[in-house]
This record gives C-alpha cells, sequence and structure tokens, in this order.
C-alpha cells in the first residue's frame, strides 16, 4: 500500500539519451543531480564526496574543471567512483576536450562564453569519440552578446532563441546527444523559459533554477520553479542549486518528486505540524526518524500523526503508521489498519524496525 495519487502527471515526451549508465528522457525516471564543490585537484576529497553524492542517492554528479589540472585529474578521480560524471565546462575549450578524453561522461557547456564556433566543433569531435554526451546549458547571467544586444537584458524569449540556436548548430554538425537547459535564478523567468523550449524541441530537458540561495530559500525556490514545471510533465533530469551541503540538494531533489509521485526513494513521511492534542513530540520524533531512515532505499511511505483527528485517515493511506492517543498510548496501523499500540518511550525503537523489516521484505520480493 503506498499513497494514492490526486492525478498522475502526463510527462512531455522526449528523446532519450545517456549519461553514462544513466538513461535521461523518453520514459527514463527522472534522474537527481548534485555537484561537488571540492578543488577538483584535491583527488581524494573530490572522490569521498562523490561518495556522499552517491550514497545519498545522486544519480549523475558534476565536477567543475576550471583549469587543465582539474580536467585531468578526473581520470584518477573516474577509477574510484561508480557513478556517471558531468564536466563542468566554462571560457576554455580544451577543458572540455581533456574532460572527454579523461573518460567524463557528459560535458556541461555553455557555448555563451566558450567562444568561436570552430572551438565548440572541436568539443564536438571529442564527445563523439569518447561516447560523451553533452548539455547545452544556457544561463540567463552568460547569454551571448548577439542575444543580449538584440534583447536588451535576459528574458525567456532571449533564452529559448540561445537554446533554439545552439541546438541548430549541433544538428548541423551531426550530433544529437544533448540535453538542455535554459537556467536564471528568477523563477518566472526560467519557468516561462523552459515552457516556451519545451513546444519547440524534443530534447531532454535539465532542470533547475540557478544559484536558487541558501538551505531554506534556495529549497523553497526551487520547489515552486521546479514543481511547476513538473506537474506540466516538463522536465527529464533536476538539479536543486543550493549554498549549502550538496547532499542537501540531492535530498530536496528527491523530496520534490516524491511529492510529485514522479519517482519513490526512501520513507515518505507524512506527518503533522503538532499542537496542544499531540499525544507525544512529533516534531522531536519526525526529526529523530529522519536520521535513523534516512539509509532505507525501498519507496515506503509512513504516517506521524500527533492525535486521533487526522491519524487515522492518514495511517489509512500508508504502509506505516502512528497515531497518539491518550495517556502515552499510541496505536500502531500496518497496511493501513490497527495493529497493535505501544507506550512513548518505544516509538522510536518500534517505528524504525517496523520501517527496517518493511525494507527487507519489499527487497526480497
Amino acid at each position: 500500500m503506498s499513497i494514492r495519487p490526486f492525478r498522475d502527471i502526463k510527462r512531455r515526451k522526449t528523446k532519450k539519451i545517456k549519461v553514462g549508465k544513466v538513461e535521461i528522457g523518453g520514459d527514463s525516471p527522472i534522474s537527481v543531480q548534485s555537484m561537488t564543490n571540492t578543488l577538483t585537484t584535491d583527488i581524494d576529497a573530490t572522490i569521498k564526496q562523490i561518495d556522499e553524492l552517491t550514497k545519498a542517492g545522486a544519480d549523475i554528479v558534476r565536477v567543475s574543471c576550471p583549469d587543465q589540472s582539474s580536467s585531468l585529474s578526473l581520470k584518477k578521480i573516474l577509477k574510484y567512483i561508480n557513478v556517471p560524471i558531468v564536466a563542468d565546462i566554462h571560457f576554455h575549450y580544451k577543458r572540455a576536450i581533456e574532460a572527454a578524453n579523461s573518460g567524463a561522461n557528459c560535458l556541461r557547456i555553455n557555448p555563451g562564453n566558450i567562444g568561436s564556433k570552430q572551438k565548440v566543433i572541436e568539443i564536438l569531435k571529442a564527445a563523439k569519440d569518447n561516447n560523451c554526451s553533452i548539455r547545452i546549458g544556457v544561463n540567463a547571467g552568460s547569454l551571448e552578446k548577439s542575444i543580449l544586444d538584440k534583447y536588451k537584458e535576459p528574458c525567456p524569449e532571449a533564452l529559448v532563441e540561445s537554446a533554439i540556436n545552439n541546438i541548430k548548430f549541433l544538428e548541423d554538425e551531426d550530433f544529437f546527444n544533448f540535453k538542455i537547459s535554459v537556467k536564471s535564478s528568477d523563477v518566472f523567468l526560467a519557468t516561462k523559459a523552459y515552457r516556451a523550449l519545451s513546444k519547440v524541441c524534443n530534447y531532454p530537458l535539465h532542470l533547475g533554477i540557478t544559484e536558487a540561495g541558501g538551505l531554506t530559500s534556495g529549497s523553497i525556490k526551487s520547489s515552486i520553479g521546479m514543481g511547476i514545471l513538473l506537474m506540466e510533465g516538463i522536465g527529464d533530469t533536476i538539479r536543486v542549486s543550493l549554498s549549502a551541503n550538496p547532499i542537501e540538494e540531492v535530498k530536496i531533489g528527491y523530496e520534490i518528486l516524491k511529492s510529485l509521485n514522479l519517482r519513490h526513494k526512501g520513507v515518505n513521511i507524512i506527518s503533522c505540524p503538532s499542537c496542544a492534542r499531540q499525544g507525544f513530540s512529533v516534531i522531536d520524533t519526525v526529526k529523530i526518524l529522519e536520521e535513523k531512515l534516512a539509509h532505507i532505499k525501498e519507496p515506503i511511505t509512513l504516517s506521524i500523526i500527533g492525535c486521533v483527528v487526522n491519524g487515522p485517515g492518514e495511517a489509512s493511506q500508508t504502509q506505516i503508521g502512528l497515531t497518539g492517543g491518550g495517556k502515552g498510548d499510541h496505536m500502531i496501523y500496518l497496511s493501513g489498519l490497527p495493529h497493535h499500540k505501544i507506550p512513548s518511550d518505544k516509538i522510536i525503537d518500534e517505528v524504525v524496525s517496523l520501517v527496517e523489516n518493511k525494507s527487507q521484505e519489499l527487497k526480497s520480493n
């Protein structure tokens, strides 16, 4: 049993490409990305952070290659990781070529700051030779001069025109293994640009609200912007950009997808904000459970409700439920039905045990 969705989202049909072993577009699950913030030349630190992001659930990890030492470091890094790597390239086309030759699975390039078309052609050749996909990363903060001269300022039309121009250029060079983003830190600008672009091309779209801010404000902006687009069926892979630990980007990314019933991974906790009716400390309980259940990968729905006003109703829709009762006597629900009672001091251990047992059951089926 799981939460019944109010409606299913009909995703826009796009081409399917691969970033390493991960498929993007078509009927593939919407993938979650993040980016390292270590110095890429610090190979041990970068490997450690990539491993942490992978354990958190990142499907793809982006690594910045600002100089030759960084792009060449990828060759060593890739020996010790098990997730596709996107090399983030700006300004210097040779970094892209070096990254492709070092084994990067995808190159993120912004044609607006790469330079001449001949340089982009050389990047495309290196990508073809190494079976490396590309993300055309159009950004409101770094549009081509000719586009800015035409529109005077970043706007949806400017981002889309830049994207279309670059799509045509890659197609003319017989390169089709790419995805696109049209990012802005402005939610309205970004959503309008993605909507417009989705109507005129069928390449997979990488969603993001760039430079969204800190953990709280950035999560909210990203959830609004990407949530609107995802509800309209737009988007094939996402990255939540936060001025925070990159692991938080992965967590928020999955929460966005889980809330829209687009992807299920880990425990989905439905909990109340708590009030004077609560039979136990809901806020503290949820915080502890989030930490203790972070290792669960199987999709499991868990309701933690402080009293009987909404508790039984929410529990009827989840695989495991807890409803607060009077005098420290709380009801555990399994598969939507009342099962047994537990005292307040047993809540954490009991719920963790039930979830872990459910996880093992799902693994074996």
